[in-house]
């Protein structure tokens, strides 16, 4: 009981430091688009609002995660699952048919949140039938997907229950955070290899079957525009006007369909950087909060799965989707009530 006592306060001061440069660096999110905007045609009001949907969900899940973990949880499964459901066809960008494999786009994220959100609430119950229950949540969710024609969804879902099964075992969530990160950074590394057609030639007529010529050919066009301006990009929301490949489709939306190479297009090299430790942010206040390790690492599955899917799709173009990652994350790192115990880093 000592330990644990002593052990609080030194994960509230962790807590508070992650909060402040979390506040920090969204603000610099926000004043980054700006300045890269300065004297162009840009609109910076997406990113302005992607990064208030963020804190504001973050904001909401550390307030309700507080008092009501389970059902928060539960109820944000609920929520982003109806959501994806009712979006459906209907919602711009949400069907991504330049990757065969399905949506990538807002739809596959949304469920895949409720996913997350399911196996977190599964996760602070208590053994029992609501436990089992919510991890049926889970599973419902895969299956929507499935219904919904989303294999990518299908396997992200699948691959987030699977993880917070896992975590179930593990009492260290410092190196099961720092394989997640590793594995966010490869694939975003990979994109951008196809982007400067750096891979073997076998490799690459692999990855660009499965991504389709066109998607390719956006991700180049992204990396040259990031070459030409690699300080201050292009300008926010300036891809679509600027890219051949893009000009060149009936139905494009303006997207390069990759967060990190949409960041070096239009904001540069900072903005790739600031994106990330958006996403460094995110996990060492995971790393820090007074959840159980598998919250935490359940958490940290999810989000790390958007993040795979942001880097080879439109993911974080929708608000929905950014406002749930913010209350995923609020939920995982919410205070505890004084008897609780705190679970091992």
């Amino acid at each position: 009981m000592t330990a644990q006592v002593a052990e609080r306060p030194a994960v509230r001061e962790r807590g508070h430091t992650t909060d402040v440069a979390g506040v920090l660096i969204l603000a610099a999110c926000v004043l980054w688009s700006l300045i890269s905007a300065a004297g162009r045609e840009a609109r910076p009001e997406g990113v302005v609002l992607a990064v208030l949907a963020v804190a504001a969900g973050y904001a909401v899940g550390r307030i309700v995660g507080s008092l009501l973990p389970v059902a928060a949880a539960t109820a944000a499964a609920l929520g982003a699952a109806a959501f994806a459901l009712l979006s459906g066809d209907g919602a711009p960008g949400t069907v991504d048919v330049a990757v065969p494999l399905g949506r990538t786009g807002a739809t596959t994220a949304l469920l895949v949140l409720a996913a997350g959100a399911a196996c977190c609430a599964a996760a602070a119950a208590r053994p029992g039938p609501l436990r089992r229950a919510l991890r049926a949540l889970a599973v419902a969710v895969a299956v929507t997907a499935a219904v919904l024609g989303s294999v990518v969804g299908v396997i992200a879902s699948l691959g987030v229950l699977l993880c917070s099964l896992a975590a179930v075992r593990m009492r260290r969530r410092v190196l099961g955070l720092a394989g997640l990160a590793l594995a966010a950074g490869l694939v975003a590394g990979g994109s951008w290899a196809v982007a400067e057609n750096a891979l073997p030639e076998g490799p690459a007529s692999s990855t660009e079957g499965l991504l389709t010529g066109h998607r390719v050919g956006l991700w180049r066009d992204a990396a040259a525009m990031a070459h030409e301006n690699p300080v201050r990009g292009a300008g926010p929301d300036r891809f679509g006007e600027l890219s051949p490949t893009a000009q060149q489709t009936l139905y494009a939306d303006g997207k390069p369909h990759s967060a990190v190479l949409q960041q070096a297009a239009e904001q540069g090299v900072p903005g790739v950087v600031l994106l990330g430790a958006a996403y460094g942010w995110l996990l060492c206040g995971l790393a820090s909060s007074p959840r159980s390790t598998p919250v935490v690492l359940t958490a940290a599955a999810t989000l790390t799965a958007l993040a795979v899917l942001a880097a080879v799709g439109n993911a974080l173009s929708f608000t929905p989707v950014t406002a749930a990652a913010g209350l995923l994350a609020g939920l995982a790192t919410a205070g505890t009530v004084p008897d609780r115990n705190v679970d091992d880093a």
